[in-house]
């Protein structure tokens, strides 16, 4: 049986609050917080890549990446992108169409605090979708930011941060039926209301 089906209209951030919470007790999904990330390059074309989602709210999905990385540099130019979550385990789907801006820089500073060391000297030494000669070179950087940083606290690189991900549709799918898939989809109105629409897909 389809979950939520009878369900009233509701705020899709409540929709997906109650689906993250459930996948993450399914035990054969490791990071119920994994998702691909499609953004529209400086070519024109879109590309997708895997990233984790830091943390959903009210406001929308947060993740942190690279801003000079590619697609940070996407982002620079086309601020629309799309989040998916496949949760086929547990016999889910999240599609999350949006916009993205930067999130405050303390915020950022608050999270990179939050990351381990090692992960912390990776930002410093590899500059995300920069090409690099040989791994020696990386091995070099991260010797020289140990160096540069030991017994200190390292701070966050300016060219490192967060996104967040404001919502403009988020569409749910279950896949629990194998003749039937229901689609809960949510579209963002002029008032910041959410116009809710379902269906099936056979």
């Amino acid at each position: 049986m389809h979950d939520d089906i009878f369900d009233v209209n509701h705020n899709p951030m409540q929709h997906f609050q109650q689906w993250f919470y459930k996948v993450e007790q399914h035990n054969s999904i490791v990071e119920v917080n994994t998702m691909t990330l499609s953004t529209i390059g400086i070519d024109g074309y879109p590309k997708n890549r895997i990233v984790l989602l830091k943390r959903f709210a009210w406001d929308g999905f947060t993740f942190f990446t690279s801003y000079t990385s590619e697609k940070g540099i996407a982002i620079t130019h086309h601020d629309k992108v799309s989040l998916h979550f496949d949760w086929r385990k547990a016999h889910k789907q999240v599609i999350i169409q949006g916009t993205t801006t930067k999130i405050a820089s303390n915020l950022s500073d608050g999270y990179f605090d939050s990351r381990p060391e090692g992960s912390k000297l990776g930002a410093w030494a590899s500059k995300q979708s920069e090409t690099l000669s040989s791994k020696k070179v990386l091995t070099s950087r991260l010797e020289h930011y140990n160096r540069q940083f030991k017994n200190k606290s390292i701070p966050r690189p300016e060219y490192w941060g967060g996104y967040l991900v404001t919502p403009m549709v988020m569409e749910f799918i279950d896949t629990s039926s194998v003749r039937s898939h229901l689609h809960e989809k949510y579209s963002l109105q002029n008032d910041y209301s959410w116009k809710k629409e379902s269906f099936y897909n056979y």
